[in-house]
């Protein structure tokens, strides 16, 4: 509109302030009248009040009453029903509803106006009549709704939109709920239940809206476009005042959605589940769900008394996720998703990518961010330095509830790194730490893929434990379960009421030895769901490698499974595909994104090539699946059996502790004495020795020693370095008490300990223990068929070719001067390490001198030595 020209004489000033103030006049009475116009239509709508609800129905909602006068919310509990204090909350609610018509709050603004941000520009007395901008959350927001022509209409949500709200099911809320521009001004609406009213704050004005009932709230504003506002909800004893959740656009991006409908974003945990953030000027908390065949997601928690009728979520096209962004929400809240099934059903569900969860039996999902701030730059700048498998690598199993029990991440931290480093193992490697909620699981049965268990801290603490460790010099890996998760109804066991992060088909969904459901490894976002989620463990809490549980269930459509049970794949086999396909895609995206660490396979089979690269094509016609390392359950049991039988008896399994260097080199191994060694009726490793106590603990030593000298990475479970003889209990951990002075047998528990803290020093210091562990030319045989002297003998070698030799004496008798071929570059040897010394609490049968070779040929070497071996006794020999 052009502006008239200023008549002669007049001040321009003046006459523009009483031109505004004339406008401002106006619009407050165009608003009192607008308001007054809506009277009609509301007694009419009141002529047929909302039905009461039930009290049934009343329990299954909170209301948000007296929310500033309560201290700390009440956290929702793992039972189906609600508890008690939710109950009275909501029937104190109905009732609160029913006094609602007659209460109206006094149109009186703030004592203290609301923060303006810049994205937001209030409505004034000054520029009430000049058009608002609009601001840009809200510029895609102006379709009319329900309109006839220019007329002015109805502000209320229209009959079919309210019933999808009122029953969960409508998948776009953000088109009907907050402000829209429409013919005759703007039209608001809130749908809040148990809200007794709702007024509209833009600026100085402020206007009341309608109750339509059932907690719908709406009102037409003469405004010529979308002002920023703010809304002030009344509750019975308190008012909140906050932003409009209906008046934001989405938090994702069209690029986080594509990559999460084509599986391929790495970076999963940065869009899906609760996030504070700050979105257009104004924090609070962006909500993400995957769920694709959901008829509606409401977000429900400790914010809104855990009725999440009133904060339902958009689903964002086809992608199957569904956002929400809540002002003023943040860190410490809980939180879960109730989602509406197909059939209509209602479930509520703890969020897959929760990065915190509460204590178990609680089951919520919490709001966090991390704070924590890394010191351990110089580790994580030299561990790529060398690979795993050319590298000392020695691995500490640690079940961390149970190590010290009672003591949360901050206080292990103080305590852990100390004692693993006195014990000198390059690495800890920690049973499952993401959060499940049957202790007894171990971790293997996981709930909460993105949180680490709550019982022993925050997210931040973990990072603490982590930081310290590797300040310490000592490496993380974790034991990681993609293999299967449990049926928890509030888990992800059919999420969104139908099968989504299990296969569709009952026979390859049901695992049949734990009771629980495998994952899809077909579908691209389980897989998604899965390869990011070993990133992330990675990346956000540096861990520096991931041991991947029951690979051999993942592989084999079979495992164990009768004929009949399971269906071959497309080419009549019987190896999973689909599994195949997630692995070496996890393995090539873990050691692409986050150089240095390396993943290990528990996988007990003769699968080929599972330490191959991908894109390696083996025999059988797969690729490599791309581990770093495997676990050598081969050698595990074997040499475990050999050494449970009487020394005179072992001449007839012999082979067992050699044929382990037949396939030595198929893989690259670890030599794991795990958990599950010691656990069930296996007893723990020293009780596994035959003889009395003096031979059980020689025959111990003489085991780890020839344990650390074999070609392969090592693994000792907790308790088992300081020959504890009781099994473990998660319920009570290692047996400290065995160590104390006090104890008469002390000294005997001692003495092994040092000895594994003299193996991991010695072996840190002898390139030829770990240098070629995955090279045939780093291991010789000097006599491996000497069955009738329980005698073993071989040498390994540095790549520079310096060599170690390793012999053991698996019998109880001395054998002195026993020779062995050498070969003849090396002009002496001398004993660096012996099983039987005193100090460990052997027989100290030594050899003190240093040993020269004698020109006589024996085992096919051009010189020998003599030796005299110890009983049930390991030692190790350097070239002098």
């Amino acid at each position: 509109m052009t502006p008239r020209p200023t008549p002669s004489g007049s001040d321009p000033k003046k006459k523009a302030e009483e031109k505004a103030a004339k406008a401002a006049k106006s619009v407050k009475k165009a608003v009192k009248k607008a308001a007054e116009k809506t009277v009609a239509p509301a007694k009419a709508a009141k002529k047929a009040p909302a039905e009461k609800p039930a009290v049934k129905k009343a329990t299954t909602k909170t209301t948000a009453v007296k929310k500033t006068a309560v201290k700390k919310p009440t956290a929702e509990k793992t039972t189906a029903g609600k508890t008690s204090a939710e109950k009275a909350v909501a029937k104190k609610a109905v009732a609160t509803k029913a006094a609602a018509k007659k209460t109206t709050i006094a149109k009186k603004a703030p004592a203290k106006p609301p923060a303006k941000s810049a994205a937001r520009k209030p409505v004034t007395k000054a520029t009430a009549k000049a058009p608002v901008p609009v601001p840009e959350r809200l510029a895609s927001r102006t379709a009319p709704v329900g309109t006839v022509g220019d007329s002015p209409v109805s502000p209320a949500v229209g009959a079919g939109d309210r019933e999808r709200l009122l029953t969960g099911t409508h998948h776009d809320p953000h088109t009907v709920l907050g402000a829209h521009q429409v013919p005759g001004g703007v039209a608001f609406r809130v749908f809040r239940p148990y809200a007794l009213s709702v007024s509209v704050v833009a600026g100085d004005l402020r206007a009341e809206l309608h109750d339509d009932g059932d907690g719908f709230f709406s009102g037409l504003l003469p405004l010529s476009e979308v002002p920023g506002y703010r809304i002030l909800v009344a509750y019975e004893g308190t008012v909140q005042d906050t932003e409009d959740a209906y008046g934001f656009l989405p938090t994702l991006g069209d690029l986080d959605l594509h990559l999460i409908g084509e599986g391929r974003h790495e970076e999963l945990w940065t869009v899906l589940g609760a996030h504070p953030m700050t979105h257009q000027g104004v924090t609070g908390t962006r909500f993400s769900v995957w769920a694709p065949n959901a008829r509606g997601v409401h977000v429900a928690g400790t914010f809104n008394f855990w009725d999440g009728s009133g904060h339902p979520m958009r689903s964002l096209g086809s992608s199957g996720v569904w956002e929400l962004f809540l002002p003023g929400i943040g860190e410490g809240e809980l939180y879960k998703f109730e989602i509406t099934r197909p059939d209509g059903s209602k479930t509520r569900r703890a969020d897959p990518l929760a990065r915190r969860t509460e204590t178990p039996p609680n089951t919520s999902s919490v709001i966090t961010a991390s704070h924590h701030e890394w010191h351990d730059e110089q580790w994580l700048e030299r561990r790529a330095d060398l690979p795993a498998h050319e590298a000392p690598f020695s691995v500490y199993e640690v079940h961390l509830p149970s190590w010290r029990p009672g003591l949360t991440y901050r206080q292990l931290a103080d305590q852990l790194p100390a004692y693993v480093k006195d014990l000198g193992f390059t690495h800890v490697e920690l049973m499952p730490i993401a959060e499940h909620p049957f202790g007894g699981s171990w971790g293997y049965q996981v709930t909460g893929f993105y949180a680490p268990t709550a019982r022993l801290g925050s997210p931040d603490d973990f990072k603490y434990l982590v930081d310290a460790l590797h300040q310490a010099g000592i490496g993380v890996l974790m034991d990681w379960v993609p293999a299967h998760f449990p049926r928890d109804d509030w888990a992800l066991a059919e999420f969104d009421g139908r099968p989504l992060y299990e296969h569709e088909d009952p026979l390859r969904s049901a695992h049949p030895d734990w009771g629980t459901l495998e994952f899809d490894y077909g579908r691209r976002e389980v897989r998604n769901f899965l390869v990011a989620n070993a990133v992330y463990w990675c990346r956000e809490f540096h861990i520096d490698g991931l041991r991947v549980d029951a690979v051999a269930s993942m592989l084999y459509l079979d495992y164990s499974r009768e004929p009949g049970q399971w269906v071959p794949n497309e080419h009549g086999g019987r190896e999973n595909l689909d599994a195949v396909a997630f692995l070496q895609e996890m393995n090539a995206t873990v050691y692409r994104q986050v150089p240095g660490v390396v993943t290990i396979a528990e996988e007990s089979t003769a699968w080929d090539g599972v330490t191959r690269a991908t894109h390696h094509r083996g025999p059988g016609g797969f690729g490599g699946l791309g581990f770093g390392l495997k676990w050598n359950m081969g050698w595990m049991h074997d040499s475990l059996d050999y050494m449970s039988h009487e020394p005179v008896h072992r001449k007839y399994h012999h082979n067992e502790m050699t044929f382990s260097m037949v396939y030595a080199y198929s893989e690259n191994y670890v030599l794991p004495i795990s958990h599950d060694e010691v656990v069930h009726g296996k007893r723990s490793l020293v009780s596994k020795m035959p003889g009395d106590w003096w031979q059980q603990r020689a025959n111990l030593r003489a085991y780890l020693a020839f344990m650390w000298a074999h070609p392969g990475k090592q693994l000792l479970f907790m308790g088992q370095e300081f020959a504890q003889g009781a099994e473990w209990s998660e319920a009570h951990g290692p047996d400290w008490w065995l160590l104390d002075p006090a104890y008469g047998a002390e000294a005997d528990h001692r003495g092994v300990r040092d000895l594994v803290r003299d193996l991991n020093v010695v072996y840190r210091h002898t390139p030829a223990l770990w240098q070629r562990d995955i090279d045939p030319a780093g291991f010789q045989w000097i006599v491996g068929d000497a069955a009738d002297d329980n005698v073993f003998a071989f040498l390994r070698h540095a790549t520079d070719g310096t060599p170690l030799l390793a012999v053991s004496n698996l019998s109880p008798v001395v054998r002195p001067d026993y020779r062995l071929g050498v070969p003849d570059d090396v002009p002496a040897w001398h004993e660096t390490l012996n099983t039987d010394l005193a100090k460990y609490g052997g027989s100290d049968v030594t050899n003190p001198d240093v040993i020269k070779p004698e020109p006589q040929g024996w085992h096919g070497r051009p010189a020998s030595i003599r030796l005299s071996l110890p009983p049930l006794a390991t030692l190790w020999l350097r070239p002098a």
